[in-house]
C-alpha cells in the first residue's frame, strides 16, 4: 500500500523542491544584469508596463508590501527605477521604469534561452509545466 504521506508523493514537495532548483539556475544567468530572481520579476512587470503602481505591481507577483518595498529601494538605489507619489492619488505610489531600467531589457532577453538551455528540455514541455503550475495556483486561490 502507498504511504499517502511519503514524501515522494506530496504535491508540496516536489513544488518547493522544483522552485528552488529551477531559481537556482537563474542566479549566475541574472548576475551579469545585477539583478536577484526577486528583483527580476519586479523588472519583468515593469517591463510588461510601466508605469505601475506598488500596489499593482505587488497584486501581479503575489507579494505583499513588506517584501516588495526592498526589491523597490533597492532597484531605485541601482538606478533602474523611480518611485514617486501619484499625481491624482497621494496614497497610491507610481513605480516607473529609468532610461537605465528600459535598456537592461535587451540584456534580460537573453535571459530565457539561457534558462531553458541550463534545464535541458524541449520549450513545449516548459509550457506544459507552466501552464500546469497555473492551473494549481487557480485551484489553490
Amino acid at each position: 500500500m502507498d504511504d499517502p504521506l511519503a514524501l515522494d508523493r506530496q504535491v508540496c514537495f516536489a513544488l518547493a523542491a522544483a522552485s528552488r532548483s529551477v531559481i537556482g539556475l537563474y542566479r549566475p544567468v541574472l548576475e551579469p544584469l545585477g539583478l536577484t530572481h526577486p528583483q527580476y520579476l519586479v523588472m519583468l512587470a515593469l517591463w510588461e508596463r510601466s508605469p505601475r503602481t506598488v500596489r499593482d505591481i505587488g497584486e501581479t507577483l503575489r507579494l505583499d508590501p513588506a517584501t516588495l518595498s526592498p526589491l523597490l529601494k533597492r532597484l531605485e538605489s541601482a538606478g533602474l527605477i523611480t518611485r514617486a507619489r501619484n499625481a491624482v492619488d497621494e496614497r497610491a505610489l507610481d513605480v516607473e521604469l529609468t532610461t537605465a531600467g528600459r535598456e537592461l531589457r535587451t540584456e534580460a532577453e537573453k535571459v530565457p534561452a539561457q534558462i531553458v538551455a541550463r534545464l535541458g528540455m524541449e520549450i513545449p514541455e516548459l509550457e506544459k509545466i507552466r501552464d500546469g503550475l497555473n492551473r494549481l495556483l487557480a485551484a489553490a486561490d
